[in-house]
């Protein structure tokens, strides 16, 4: 019999589980509905034949997002315009907890996340869990129906692709910035951006920045991605007259685990935008703008 007043290993391990489905799905409402799922199936198992739970879910886990991996990257196909996954955003004000202090070490940029969508399933689920989260290649190996020489070998095709999945080869997430030379460089940006200053723009935009934007077809974003400073630096400056009315600002956040920008309501808080960078030698190399309302609901108002 299980006995009630213990805690259940599966609220003991929910911040990671989810955090887990989040990395390998790139959405909190598909991460839930995996955990809601795995909490289903955790009820139903039998608990005196599960030797190491979080384990036994991580597994549980992993494999529903594996499945869901499939029919998500359908769906994204038919996306209109360019699909980036669902950001993370918290305000760092005071120290931090320890559970922040958890998900900050296992963040993953939104430049890695959008550079995960070129994996197959398999390749992001073995590099999700073995770099991220240090899980061993025989459990995850268990999780895939893999041998461990077989998911070693995915994980390590994923770390390859993902290196080289910036344009050009560029820096992505997978190898950040210092973060204080980040939040120099959207410091800069940000304070180009509020001026409208395009020589400005021009200064911290690598010649070869690339703009990306996804308004899911509600919000009007770029359908494609913008390519190179000059064009990326016009449209930014022609962004200004329609984001900042006197209803709207702009502040820096954390945008999953680096810094980045939010365009807020100022009466309500409530988030309208999200910016996330990726940031080598000085200059943002890419722009990750997300306005699609669908994406940014779990999003908490900003503090007034």
């Amino acid at each position: 019999m299980i006995d009630h007043q213990e805690p259940d290993a599966f609220e003991t391990n929910r911040r990671y589980l989810g955090s887990v489905a989040y990395r390998l799905l790139g959405s909190f409402t598909d991460a839930e509905d995996a955990l809601q799922e795995a909490w289903l199936r955790w009820q139903a198992v039998d608990r005196t034949t599960v030797a190491d739970p979080r384990a036994f879910l991580t597994t549980v886990v992993t494999r529903l997002c594996y499945d869901q991996l499939g029919s998500a990257r359908a769906r994204r196909e038919a996306y209109y315009g360019e699909w980036l996954p669902e950001p993370s955003v918290s305000y760092a004000q005071g120290p931090d907890s320890p559970d922040e202090l958890a998900e900050r070490g296992e963040s993953v940029s939104l430049a890695l996340l959008t550079v995960l969508e070129q994996l197959t399933p398999a390749e992001r689920a073995a590099f999700v869990l073995h770099d991220v989260f240090a899980v061993g290649f025989e459990e995850i190996a268990s999780s895939l129906d893999r041998t461990p020489d077989a998911t070693r070998q995915l994980a390590s095709r994923a770390r390859r692709r993902v290196r080289d999945g910036g344009p050009g080869g560029r820096r992505t997430g997978a190898d950040p910035a210092d973060p204080a030379e980040h939040r120099q460089a959207v410091e800069a940006f940000a304070a180009a951006t509020i001026r409208g200053d395009i020589l400005g723009l021009m200064e911290v935009l690598d010649p070869d920045v690339v703009w990306h934007a996804d308004g899911g077809g509600i919000v009007r974003a770029a359908a494609r991605p913008v390519l190179g400073a000059d064009k990326v630096a016009r449209l930014v400056a022609g962004l200004v007259a329609k984001w900042f009315t006197p209803e709207y600002a702009l502040d820096f956040a954390l945008v999953n685990g680096e810094p980045g920008l939010v365009w807020y309501e100022k009466a309500t808080g409530t988030v309208a935008g999200v910016v996330g960078f990726a940031v080598a030698d000085g200059r943002i190399t890419e722009a990750y703008v997300v306005v699609n309302p669908q994406k940014l609901g779990h999003i908490s108002p900003l503090p007034l």
